[in-house]
């Protein structure tokens, strides 16, 4: 099954149903941690979404800050293992996309000032 397809079933299946709520995935996402910038792929709004159904498969779409960086692989799989680390997590596909095209201003207010981004 293609990363879509997975991603509509996941989406498809009722909230109520879910082993984790999106809250809960963004929070174990948030231990990871961009290592050019030093904050968390959450906070930096990388993280587009993340689904979860009964069974403890979870899709998570994601974005980098740049097609060029050149830790796309590993910041990936860092984002794979974290959630893999939650209990009865069954299958964990990572999506990378690249709409919508990431900006500073799909931060949060510190990493905007940090970066220059404004707040």
């Amino acid at each position: 099954m293609d990363n879509i397809s997975r991603r509509k079933e996941l989406q498809n299946s009722t909230n109520e149903d879910a082993l984790y709520s999106k809250e809960e995935l963004f929070l174990a996402i948030s231990t990871v941690i961009d290592p050019e910038v030093g904050f968390n792929l959450v906070e930096m709004g990388l993280i587009y979404d993340a689904v979860c159904n009964d069974e403890g498969n979870v899709h998570v779409t994601m974005t980098l800050s740049t097609k060029a960086c050149p830790m796309h692989q590993m910041i990936q799989q860092w984002v794979k293992e974290s959630v893999e680390r939650m209990k009865d997590i069954n299958e964990v596909v990572v999506e990378v996309v690249w709409e919508p095209e990431w900006n500073i201003t799909m931060a949060n207010d510190n990493v905007k000032k940090a970066l220059g981004g404004g707040a």
